[in-house]
Order: C-alpha cells, then sequence, then structure tokens
C-alpha cells in the first residue's frame, strides 16, 4: 500500500507534490520521492524515510519544473535499505517516461521474463513497480507513431498493458514532451481521485490516492478515475479520458474502508467517515445477538481507526462511550516493527491505558481488524492489568483468513490467527471473555447502503476470493514456501510476491 500524487501545474509545482505526500504519508512510511520535469529534463530525488526526513531544502530546490509526481512507500520491515527501491522509476526509451505505482503484481514474475526474453528489456530492482514501468514504456514504444506521441497512443498502450498485466495498480507517470498519465486496474481495487484547481495563471490538475489530498491543497475534486480508465494531460494543460480495459466492473479492496484510508477522504463516492460509523451500526446488531447488553459497562475503541465505529455501536446499544487508551503518536504502526517482541513492546510503547476506566468494569473493546492477533492480546492483557472485570472484544472487520496479495502486506495463512482458529478458539487465544467479529455480508452492505452502485469488493483476505482470476492454491503454496528463500529487497506498489527472487515479508510484520 502506497501514497501517490501527480500534478500538473502553471507554477513549480515541487512544494503542492511534497505538502500531497505529506497528507498520504498514513499510507507509506518506509521511503519516498519525487521527480519533476522542466524542459525535456527529468529531475528527482527519492530516499529512505519519512517525507519530512527524506527532504531538505537542497533537495526540493534540485526539483524544478512545473509537471511532476510522487510517492510515499508502504512500510515493510527488514526490507532493503538500498534507496533505488523508492520510487518514481525512470526509463530513458522511449520518450523518458517516470512512474509510481501503488498496488502489487500478481504475475510480476511471469513479465519481469517476458521483458528479458522477448522485449529484450533489463528489470535492474527487485520491484513489480519496474516491471510495470517497462511493460508501458515497451507498450508505448510499440503503439507511438514515430517519434510523436498523442494521447490516443497512450490509450492504446495502456489498452495492451492492462491485457499483459494482472493484480493491483493505480498509477501515476509523466513522459517527457507529453505530461501527466494517470491509470486504474480494471477492477479498481487501488484508489486514484483527480480534481481541478483555477488559478489566475490557469487551470491546474492533480491525481492522487485520496481526496484528501487534492482538497486541503485547494483542489476541487472531480471524480474517481474508472477502474481500467486512463487520463491525460499535457504540458498545455488540456485533459482527456478514456476507457482502456475490456470488461473494467468497479471491485474496490474493501480494506481501504476498514482501515487504510484517511476517514476524511471520499473513495468511490463514499465517506471513509461515514462507511465507519455505519460498519458500527451494523456491528452493533451482532454484539446485541451475542452478548446481553445489561453485561457491558462501557465501550472503548482501540485508537485510531476504529473509533468511529466504537462510537456508533455504542450510541446504537445506548451505552458510555469511553477512551480507555491514548496512544503515542511518535511511536509508528506496529505492524512495521521487526520481529515479534519488538512488536509486542512497541504496543505497550504506543498505547497506554486509563486505569481508572477499566477499574472493576465489564469492558467492549473495538477495533478494526485482526490480523495476526499479536496487538489484540496485548490489549486485552492491558485492560486486566488495568482492572477490568470482563474484556469482551468486537472487530469492525471479519475474520482474516487469507493473504492479500494485492498490496495489503499481511501475514500468510499459517500466521493468520483465525486462518485455522474458530471465532471461540480466537477469542481464547486473544484472551477475551467474548469476540465478535462482523460478518461480511453486513460489512458490503454497509458501504452498498452509502453508494448502491458499489455492489462488489475485493474482500479476498475475508473470502479467498481473487478477482484478478490468476491466484490458486498452488500461487499461495509458493507464497509461504517463498518464506524460505533469503530476502533482497522490497517492492513498488505494496510488496513483492517473490515467489522465487527473495522471502516474503510477511514474517517481520504485523497489520493489526
Amino acid at each position: 500500500m502506497c501514497g501517490i500524487v501527480g500534478a500538473v501545474t502553471k507554477t513549480p509545482v515541487n512544494q503542492l507534490l511534497y505538502d500531497a505526500l505529506l497528507l498520504l504519508q498514513h499510507r507509506g512510511q518506509d521511503a519516498a520521492g519525487i521527480a519533476t520535469l522542466r524542459d525535456g529534463s527529468f529531475n528527482m530525488f527519492k530516499g529512505n524515510g519519512l517525507v519530512r526526513d527524506v527532504f531538505r531544502t537542497r533537495n526540493m530546490r534540485n526539483l524544478p519544473g512545473n509537471i511532476g509526481i510522487g510517492q510515499c512507500r508502504y512500510p515493510t520491515a527488514g526490507s532493503s535499505e538500498n534507496s533505488e527501491e523508492a520510487q518514481p522509476f525512470y526509463v530513458n526509451a522511449p520518450f523518458g517516461i517516470v512512474l509510481a505505482h501503488n498496488g502489487n503484481l500478481t504475475n510480476w514474475q511471469q513479465l519481469r521474463e517476458e521483458m528479458f526474453r522477448i522485449d529484450r528489456r533489463h528489470i535492474n530492482t527487485a520491484s513489480d513497480s519496474e516491471v510495470l514501468l517497462n511493460v508501458f514504456a515497451n507498450e508505448l514504444a510499440a503503439c507511438a507513431s514515430g517519434l510523436s506521441l498523442d494521447e490516443y497512443s497512450i490509450f492504446a498502450a495502456v489498452r495492451a498493458l492492462h491485457r499483459r498485466v494482472k493484480g493491483s495498480y493505480a498509477v501515476v507517470a509523466t513522459i517527457a514532451g507529453f505530461g501527466l498519465v494517470a491509470f486504474r486496474d480494471p477492477y479498481g481495487i487501488r484508489p486514484l481521485v483527480i480534481g481541478q484547481q483555477d488559478t489566475e495563471l490557469g487551470r491546474e490538475y492533480m491525481v492522487a490516492s485520496e481526496s484528501v489530498a487534492l482538497e486541503a491543497m485547494g483542489f476541487t475534486v472531480l471524480r474517481d478515475l474508472d477502474p481500467g480508465e486512463t487520463a491525460t494531460i499535457d504540458l498545455d494543460g488540456n485533459i482527456k479520458f478514456a476507457q482502456c480495459a475490456d470488461n473494467a466492473v468497479l471491485m474496490p479492496c474493501i480494506f481501504e474502508y476498514i482501515y487504510f484510508a484517511r476517514p476524511d477522504s471520499q473513495m468511490n463516492d463514499i465517506s471513509v467517515y461515514r462507511s465507519r460509523l455505519r460498519m458500527g451500526e451494523i456491528l452493533a446488531e451482532k454484539v446485541a445477538g451475542q452478548i446481553r447488553v445489561g453485561e457491558i459497562d462501557v465501550v472503548m475503541p482501540i485508537p485510531d481507526s476504529s473509533r468511529p465505529s466504537a462510537m456508533q455501536l455504542a450510541m446504537k446499544l445506548n451505552l458510555p462511550f469511553r477512551e480507555g487508551f491514548i496512544k503515542n503518536r511518535y511511536i509508528g504502526r506496529t505492524f512495521i516493527m521487526p520481529g515479534q517482541n519488538i512488536r509486542r513492546k512497541s504496543v505497550r510503547q504506543k498505547l497506554n491505558a486509563i486505569r481508572e476506566e477499566f477499574s472493576g468494569k465489564n469492558v467492549l473493546l473495538v477495533d478494526d481488524s485482526i490480523v495476526r492477533g499479536t496487538t489484540s492480546q496485548e490489549i486485552v492483557e492491558m485492560a486486566r492489568d488495568s482492572g477490568a472485570n470482563k474484556v469482551f472484544f468486537a472487530s469492525a472487520a471479519p475474520p482474516v483468513r487469507f493473504p492479500n496479495v494485492y498490496g495489503i502486506d499481511m501475514p500468510t495463512r499459517s500466521e493468520l490467527i483465525a486462518a485455522t482458529r474458530s471465532e471461540e478458539e480466537v477469542a481464547v487465544a486473544i484472551g477475551a471473555d467474548s469476540l465478535i467479529f462482523q460478518d461480511l455480508s453486513a460489512l458490503k452492505a454497509s458501504l452498498t447502503s452509502l453508494n448502491p452502485k458499489l455492489l462488489e469488493f475485493d474482500a479476498s483476505c475475508f473470502d479467498g476470493k481473487y478477482i484478478t482470476g490468476d491466484i490458486d492454491a498452488a500461487y499461495l503454496n509458493a507464497l509461504e514456501a517463498s518464506k524460505e528463500v533469503p530476502r533482497s529487497a522490497n517492492v513498488g506498489g505494496g510488496l513483492m510476491r517473490n515467489l522465487g527472487y527473495q522471502r516474503s515479508v510477511q514474517e517481520d510484520n504485523q497489520y493489526d
């Protein structure tokens, strides 16, 4: 999972891209990069770390131009320290292209081999994003007429790319001599939003992973790019759209709404905040069916993403809502921490219980999801240590039973606490007196109620249905077996599911 942004402006674009990446920092904390274009030449700077730590004044001065792209990369603990794995990526032929990608290619290995054997292109890193860039460049060379390039050649190239590439991908790219290109995979698994701003010098355009990046920078959101759709914005600010995928259908990642996206963002015409309120409202009905509400003294969220759901659940059940845990905002997300012992320690550093809110009470803790169960177990233990009488636990998401292969770094099946356990057994494992999971059908219904046109989702980590049609038992088995192979590096859009080139990053990361 990453944050990407691209813009065509009438004034220097570097500060705009930097500020937008700060707003998308929650989508990637491992590395950041910006590339700009001026007078046909690219200028790029990227490195490992948070956006604020990667860029200095001298770096920003070396990023001139009114068009550019940026990316902040999803954190993968234990990955290569080589900043060359950071994005954007560059290729000099044809025309010169820089590209940033959010997602994960599931057939990257096959494409990598094709690039070498058939297309005679060399892939220099262990990144699926570099593979994607080279596929795009190769198809663009085939579709362009000589040295000239127009939007129709670009649309044809993306159309050919869709036929070759499997997986999830939201992309922004800059092409020397042309302008900005943005496109989304045929299922719209990863988000991409476009907006505009009118200035005294003329109209400006911006594309980003989430609407919050556009709105905070003064842009008006036009709409989400449709699945399979491509947008081009030339150097003069002319914008054109085209549907470039056969049989495109919107099936966005449901975990964006549960956890990853900022609550103040809009995705696919759904307010993320309202979706989380609705999840809590529906979850309340299941809680009432499994626990005698009179037994619950207080409802508490696990900060921060579960707060809207917990608040709405408490209101629906007419129960007191309290903040029982205070979050230290200077500790990173626990799932980026390497090693189980460090993860456990980081939970205690990240959250501290207010003892008075727990003492002698039956508490219902609400979290957005349970993946490994490590954090949940620590939190339940903290509640008991603070004097809780009973600890009930509710998850706004269903049990996570399958790996995610579309860009969210979730553990393999052997590490998913619910993969081989019943809900009752998971409750015992985390130490809760009772555990309630959201039903998948109810979760989908909560989102569809906010946008009736949105009927299908990528919910593969819950139901094992991989919508791209190329994931089977053999693929998942190879994914797990790849953990035995030494790892060399992290990937592009989300993580490289190496299946032979590197060890999986799963054992080092915790999501919940």
